[in-house]
């Protein structure tokens, strides 16, 4: 079995996620693509690095990112830093001959993304953005009927991210909610979104949208305040290739929304729908099922996907539920099986590129009200 060192840049919520899942692979999946060893990780000051080396079972920490990436035992560079360091840390990592696992947004601005595209062209590395969502079983799934036709031609679609956790005035300015730090909803939960849609039933070709900011103030923190230039909700409307019109809609003053996506897909054959809070099952509906005599079989009908991941997969049991961090899990086990077999996998940061495409052409729109055509790269 290949061997490789991993060295995690940014410990907050999303480093543990991965650090979990580093570890939790072995479990799930037996025999694991590589072995994976916890090398490093890199938080902004010696303090908390020495905390996150302990939590995490790291061998090193360090409060500079480039210590991990000068390392000749790290060859994966996980980045779960803030938005606005993911550019550089990238283009680092590439010079340095790294494979890489990036966080969604890739990079903040369209610019930034080009720079990036243009490193790319002389790294031999392999690179994954973190989609977790296309990994739930349910999405899985969901993506195996569409590709066998299931729905037909797609005719509309209606796709909704929903959290609540701004609704209240008194949450603090942090960088999630500054567009200048690369916050907003369009890139935090949007980007999920039109990931998920232009994945499943695009690509979508033409895109217009409107946002609102709820509060227009919010406390720094520090016992002042300070303005709000960041997002709260967005509403796009986006065409498909194929002539389908529908809605998306990301927000975090959605009240009484936990972690709420929701996706369905109407096509000519049949449906498709998918609840991230059910994350197991995906629900069908086909027009070729009989509806006489008193119905006959016609309705919706919700499939039992659980945890039938394919081979080697098989922890803990294929009828046993899973959970959120099941879909991160599965993930980065297709992040190491491409690192393994020497391939680029899907979704690759060629993917991340174009979803900062689609979040470009959104935010456009949001400038001059109008519709806006979506450019795609090589």
């Amino acid at each position: 079995m290949r061997r490789a060192g991993v060295g995690i840049i940014g410990y907050g919520f999303m480093g543990k996620v991965h650090a979990f899942g580093y570890r939790g692979i072995p479990f799930y999946y037996d025999p694991p693509p590589l072995e994976v060893r916890l090398v490093g990780v890199a938080t902004s000051s010696p303090e908390t690095a020495e905390a996150a080396r302990l939590h995490g079972g790291f061998e090193v920490g360090t409060s500079d990112w480039r210590r991990l990436i000068e390392r000749k035992d790290i060859a994966i560079v996980d980045i779960c830093s803030p938005n606005p360091l993911h550019a550089e840390q990238l283009r680092a990592a590439m010079t340095a001959g790294k494979h890489i696992y990036c966080d969604k947004p890739l990079t903040v601005t369209m610019e930034e993304a080009e720079e990036v595209r243009v490193a790319m062209a002389g790294w031999k590395g392999i690179g994954q953005v973190v989609f977790h969502n296309r990994f739930f079983s349910g999405v899985l799934r969901a993506k195996q009927l569409i590709d066998e036709g299931f729905l037909g031609t797609p005719i509309g679609f209606r796709a909704v991210y929903l959290h609540g956790g701004s609704v209240d005035p008194s949450v603090p300015l942090k960088w999630k909610l500054r567009a200048s730090e690369g916050g907003g909803v369009i890139r935090d939960l949007g980007s999920h979104l039109l990931d998920l849609v232009d994945w499943l039933a695009g690509p979508i070709v033409e895109i217009r949208a409107e946002t609102r900011i709820l509060h227009p103030t919010r406390p720094d923190g520090r016992g002042g305040v300070r303005e709000v230039d960041a997002e709260d909700q967005v509403i796009f409307t986006a065409r498909l290739a194929g002539g389908a019109i529908g809605t998306l809609e990301a927000s975090k003053i959605a009240t009484g929304a936990e972690d709420d996506l929701r996706v369905e897909i109407n096509g000519t054959r049949g449906a498709i729908r998918f609840d991230l809070m059910q994350p197991d099952f995906v629900e069908m509906f086909s027009l070729s099922d009989a509806d006489m005599p008193l119905g006959g079989t016609r309705g919706w009908k919700r499939v039992a996907a659980l945890n039938r991941y394919p081979a080697p997969a098989g922890f803990p049991s294929a009828r046993a539920t899973s959970g959120w961090l099941r879909g991160h899990v599965h993930c980065q086990y297709t992040f190491l099986q491409a690192v393994a077999e020497g391939r680029q996998p899907d979704p690759s940061l060629a993917r991340g590129i174009e979803v900062q495409r689609l979040m470009e052409s959104a935010a456009k729109s949001v400038k001059t009200g109008a519709w806006q055509k979506v450019p795609r790269g090589a």
